[in-house]
C-alpha cells in the first residue's frame, strides 16, 4: 500500500499559532518597550521562536509591527462587537458606551498602536503603511458606536458628537501613557456622557402634539 501523505493541517494549525505569538507578543513589547525597544529579535524571544521563524512570516519590523496593530484593533473591535451582542435584549446606556471606549482606548493593545503613530509620525514609509489601517479600524470604531448608541446620524450635530467622542477618548489613552487617572477619566466620561444625551435625543417635533409638554 502507498503511504498516505501527512495532513498539511496540523503544520498550518501550528504556522498559525507561531504568527499569533508573534502579533501578541509584539503588541506586549510595543506597549512596554515602546518602538525602539520592539525589534524582531525582542519580538521572537518573547513569544518563543527564532528569529529565523519571525522572519518567515514578516520580513521587517514595519511588517511585523503594523500587523500586531492591526491584530490588536480587531481585538479591541471584536470585544466591542461581542459586548453589543451580550447586551442585545438591553441597549447599554450612554455611560455604559462611553465608559466601554475608555476601557478600549485605554488598554495595552491602544498603548501599542500609539506607540507605532509616534514612530509613524516621523517615518514616512511607515507612516504609509499605518494611514491605511487606521482609516480601516476608525470607520469601524465610529460603525459601532453609532451602533451602540443607537443614534441616527440624520439629526444634526450626531455625527460630529459621535467623532468627538472617539478624539475624546483617544485623548484619555494618550494621556494613560505617563500616569493612572482613571478617576478623572471616570468624571470626564461622565459629564460627556450627559452631553451626548442631549445631542442623541431628537428635539420635540411642533407638528406633532404629541411630542409637545402640556400646558401647565
Amino acid at each position: 500500500m502507498t503511504p498516505q501523505a501527512p495532513s498539511r493541517e496540523p503544520r498550518q494549525d501550528r504556522s498559525r499559532a507561531t504568527r499569533r505569538r508573534l502579533l501578541e507578543a509584539a503588541i506586549d513589547c510595543l506597549a512596554s518597550e515602546g518602538w525602539s525597544g520592539t525589534t524582531v529579535a525582542v519580538v521572537a524571544e518573547r513569544a518563543g521562536v527564532s528569529r529565523g521563524a519571525a522572519q518567515h512570516h514578516f520580513r521587517t519590523r514595519e511588517d511585523l509591527v503594523t500587523a500586531a496593530v492591526e491584530y490588536g484593533a480587531e481585538v479591541r473591535m471584536r470585544s466591542m462587537r461581542a459586548r453589543l451582542e451580550a447586551s442585545a435584549g438591553t441597549p447599554l446606556t450612554t455611560l455604559e458606551v462611553v465608559t466601554m471606549l475608555g476601557d478600549l482606548y485605554t488598554s495595552p493593545l491602544f498603548r501599542a498602536a500609539l506607540q507605532l503613530w509616534v514612530a509613524a509620525s516621523s517615518d514616512p514609509q511607515l507612516r504609509a503603511q499605518v494611514l491605511p489601517l487606521e482609516a480601516r479600524v476608525g470607520r469601524e470604531a465610529h460603525r459601532l458606536t453609532v451602533e451602540a448608541l443607537n443614534a441616527d446620524e440624520s439629526i444634526p450635530g450626531v455625527r460630529e458628537t459621535i467623532q468627538a467622542t472617539l478624539d475624546l477618548v483617544r485623548g484619555l489613552g494618550l494621556a494613560a501613557l505617563l500616569t493612572d487617572d482613571s478617576p478623572r477619566r471616570t468624571r470626564l466620561l461622565t459629564q460627556w456622557a450627559k452631553t451626548l444625551d442631549t445631542v442623541l435625543t431628537p428635539p420635540p417635533d411642533p407638528r406633532n402634539p404629541s411630542n409637545l409638554q402640556p400646558p401647565p
